[in-house]
């Protein structure tokens, strides 16, 4: 495992998400956001996780259909991870994931 690594995601304009996250204006709800750390961070892992924590979780930035995604992810104390959320020059989440015991 490296010390940091980035994963890419295009959001699909036509995610399931999208279809009542919010009608005339879609956005991409932070539970999916999360959901893509955690994928991102199992990869980086190199295994499964049974469930993760989530801590300090903050959502900056709206984030529309077909919007290219950077996750940046790095280690914490103990077995965390640390992540960064970015479209472009923009900060769109950040967090910590912890895997539960």
């Amino acid at each position: 495992m490296t010390e940091h690594q980035a994963f890419t995601w295009q959001v699909p304009v036509d995610h399931p998400a999208f279809a009542g996250h919010f009608p005339g204006r879609p956005i991409v709800p932070g539970v999916v956001l999360l959901d893509r750390a955690m994928v991102c961070a199992e990869t980086w892992l190199g295994r499964r996780v049974g469930g993760w924590q989530v801590g300090n979780a903050k959502f900056l930035s709206p984030v529309g259909p077909g919007e290219t995604l950077v996750f940046t992810l790095g280690s914490t104390t103990g077995a965390g991870v640390s992540f960064s959320v970015h479209a472009g020059e923009r900060l769109v989440a950040s967090g910590n994931l912890t895997p539960s015991p």
